[in-house]
């Protein structure tokens, strides 16, 4: 294990510690890439001033890549930002919290779920337990949102939370809950959709934020497939496409070959052809760096 985690720290210190010296004026995001061939969701930003947010961090199995990672970058995160209890999203921090091994979390921010919510999904209510059992004995600091519209500024980069869990809904209700949050400053923006379905999205499309969803990043929903509807990408605008996919999604492949599955990839990467999106950053392709 330990041998393992010093390859990770060097790829991650090879890729990553240059504290992004070639974008004073801006944030770095990096789409960390798949590290076994699952759904999972990992991004870290690196401020001007060398501040580190972490949105989610992936499946369990990827603690050790993010773990190397945030190594390079000092140990020290800045602000976690956890957009619903799903075990490919909470799963690596989940990790973390249970052992950090000198990763330091100043504050956490999240939509917290009830117990009773947790349970409206079954499979997922273990993993989820587990994460806000760790993140509570490691005594993180945590702010909960439990209505939209908050905004934060870290060191120069926007941060505006667009959508928080609603305890109401009961179709694909952890999708549904996932914080949607825009991060911007003065030379790019980013929306991160999460999981997003289409009842959530369509309230957030037709609701009082419309005028934040406009970016030049976006982020797929749910991996690409099932997520918003195919509306909500023809209303937004943007530019380029954030894709936290591994290969079979994207391929929508059952192992039969290219579009085989019932996944509904395929048809979103029609759509973004149609309305004439042509840059993607691909999670299964590797490392992602934008500045």
């Amino acid at each position: 294990m330990k041998r393992m985690y010093f390859i990770y720290f060097i790829i991650a210190l090879f890729f990553s510690i240059i504290p992004a010296t070639a974008a004073k004026n801006t944030f770095t995001l990096w789409q960390l890439p798949s590290q076994i061939n699952t759904i999972g969701n990992s991004y870290i930003i690196l401020t001007r001033n060398g501040k580190v947010v972490v949105m989610d961090g992936g499946v369990k199995e990827e603690a050790p890549y993010l773990r190397g990672f945030l190594a390079a970058l000092g140990n020290e995160v800045e602000a976690w930002f956890v957009t619903h209890p799903h075990p490919d999203h909470i799963g690596a921090l989940t990790e973390i919290l249970k052992t950090p091994q000198g990763i330091v979390i100043k504050k956490l921010y999240q939509s917290e779920f009830s117990p009773a919510f947790r349970d409206t999904e079954p499979d997922c209510a273990p993993a989820a337990n587990a994460y806000y059992d760790a993140l509570a004995a490691l005594g993180v600091p945590v702010t909960n949102y439990a209505t939209p519209g908050a905004q934060l500024d870290i060191d120069g980069v926007n941060f505006k939370i667009l959508t928080v869990t609603n305890e109401n809904i009961r179709v694909n209700p952890y999708n549904n809950s996932s914080m949607a949050i825009r991060v911007w400053d003065k030379k790019k923006s980013i929306l991160f959709l999460a999981d997003l379905g289409l009842e959530s999205g369509d309230l957030l499309l037709n609701g009082p934020y419309r005028k934040d969803l406009d970016c030049d990043y976006l982020q797929m929903a749910h991996h690409g497939q099932r997520g918003v509807s195919k509306d909500f990408y023809r209303t937004v605008k943007f530019s380029a496409c954030l894709w936290p996919t591994p290969s079979w999604v994207y391929n929508n492949d059952a192992g039969n070959g290219f579009n085989t599955h019932t996944l509904e990839t395929v048809e979103i990467r029609e759509l973004m052809e149609e309305l004439g999106i042509t840059r993607h950053y691909i999670s299964f392709e590797g490392l992602s760096k934008i500045e």
